[in-house]
């Protein structure tokens, strides 16, 4: 079993393709429930962004899983496979992990360093769990992944460039200050938003949520925190649009809520939307409206490809040097864990012949006097232990160091250990595909 990552992002594909491939919230746990049935695909987890949408999972074979995971995602856009094959980009195992971590680092971000990914990482890592869809190894990964990416964050001080998609496209609207804006979608974007207008100093924002106890909730927490703030329902959304300077949408549906039927011809009073949804969260035909500027994702990229990196090249090897040092590390952990089980094993095997041994001599001298026999099997068991214990470390030390040997099955020839052996003791319980794992924690 290896983990398998597969997605298009930004970097390979046009806003219009990952527009037809986002999975929007209402539908991811379908999505996964679909991936899960995938040939090969034991694990699995999704990452929709509005920049990336990436599948995370554990497949018994390459081929297998790839050519599942596929189909699915194709499905979901309407599409046929090989018409998005050009789009993909697939890491398996040890590239996988590399590319995990990078993600969560920021380092593939269409603003490089920018922190939100961490917190979409774990949102989907909750989704995933909730669904039923993360075991162990994902678990696992996720967990590894979220402490990389804050340590290359703190370690870098690439989280100090404060540099996010939203504020990327609140910067392409132009000076702030004073105006009245309007946020659309209480949701970690939405939220992000509101932050990034208060610190540029509008005179008020206006959240509008399909919930509205969203929205009540992030207009208090704006006023919280000094800003002024209110919510408004849904259906005064075009009323609200009039009144503003700035709109940030960003909900999350499947389908456009900003419609041009929202928006009045403004001639004096010009008005920004700023669509962050992927799929749009704003119709196309907004921007035909007299008075309106539209900036959607397609227009911050292109203001990041202008505008080139505000991250130093010093920034970027510390960065990825820290992550090249966190995938060996936890691929030795791998491969040290793998030979683990094999190693219970055999521990295991020792002392039932221990045991077997024990009885026979029992058997054999019925008189043999109780302290005697106690003393004799503590001091057997003892032998038996020292024997194995420098060649059951070191084949754990030489796991984790070297990928071309499997030590694992070198030990069950060595030792004729039942093939299943090693299955059974590391899967107790004879997990079904769906099962969650005990003692699972969110970071």
């Amino acid at each position: 079993m290896s983990v398998l990552a597969i997605g298009l992002s930004h970097r390979t594909a046009d806003l219009a393709t990952l527009e037809r491939v986002a999975v929007p919230a209402a539908e991811v746990g379908k999505v996964l429930y679909e991936l899960q049935q995938a040939d090969d695909v034991s694990e699995v987890m999704l990452l929709s962004t509005c920049n990336r949408i990436e599948v995370y999972a554990v497949v018994e074979t390459f081929h297998g899983g790839l050519a599942g995971i596929s189909e699915v995602l194709a499905r979901q856009a309407g599409m046929e496979p090989a018409q998005l094959y050009d789009n993909f980009y697939v890491h398996y195992a040890g590239a996988a992990v590399e590319h995990v971590f990078s993600v969560a680092s920021g380092l593939d971000s269409m603003v490089v360093g920018e922190t939100q990914i961490l917190g979409q990482v774990r949102a989907a890592y909750a989704t995933a769990r909730e669904a039923g869809t993360v075991g162990r190894t994902l678990h696992e990964l996720v967990q590894t992944t979220l402490r990389v990416g804050k340590r290359v964050h703190s370690e870098t001080g690439l989280d100090r460039l404060g540099a996010s998609v939203v504020s990327e496209a609140l910067a392409a609207a132009g000076e702030l200050a004073g105006t009245r804006a309007l946020v659309v979608g209480a949701g970690s974007m939405g939220a992000l938003a509101a932050s990034q207008l208060r610190k540029g100093g509008v005179a008020g924002i206006t959240v509008i949520n399909r919930t509205p106890e969203r929205a009540a909730r992030l207009a208090a927490s704006i006023t919280e925190q000094g800003g002024s703030a209110k919510a408004a329902p849904m259906s005064d959304l075009a009323t609200e649009v009039a009144s503003a300077d700035v709109v940030v949408v960003c909900t999350g549906a499947k389908d456009p809520v900003l419609l041009a039927d929202h928006v009045a011809p403004r001639a004096d009073d010009p008005v920004v939307v700023c669509d962050l949804g992927l799929p749009r969260d704003v119709d196309p035909a907004v921007e035909e409206v007299p008075g309106v500027a539209l900036v959607d994702l397609e227009t911050v990229r292109k203001r990041m490809a202008e505008a080139g990196t505000a991250t130093t090249e010093k920034q970027l090897a510390r960065a990825s040097g820290i992550v090249l040092d966190e995938v060996r590390d936890y691929l030795a952990g791998q491969r040290s864990a793998a030979v683990t089980p094999t190693v219970t094993a055999l521990r295991k095997r020792a002392a039932e012949v221990v045991d077997a041994e024990l009885l026979r001599l029992d058997r054999r001298l019925p008189d043999l006097d109780g302290a005697v026999r106690d003393e004799l099997g503590r001091t057997v068991r003892r032998v038996v232990d020292k024997l194995l214990h420098a060649p059951t470390v070191r084949v754990k030390q030489l796991a984790a160091e070297k990928a071309d040997t499997d030590y694992a099955n070198a030990l069950r020839e060595l030792f004729g250990l039942d093939p299943q052996a090693p299955t059974v003791v590391s899967s107790p319980s004879a997990a079904s595909k769906h099962e969650q794992i005990d003692g699972e924690r969110s970071d």
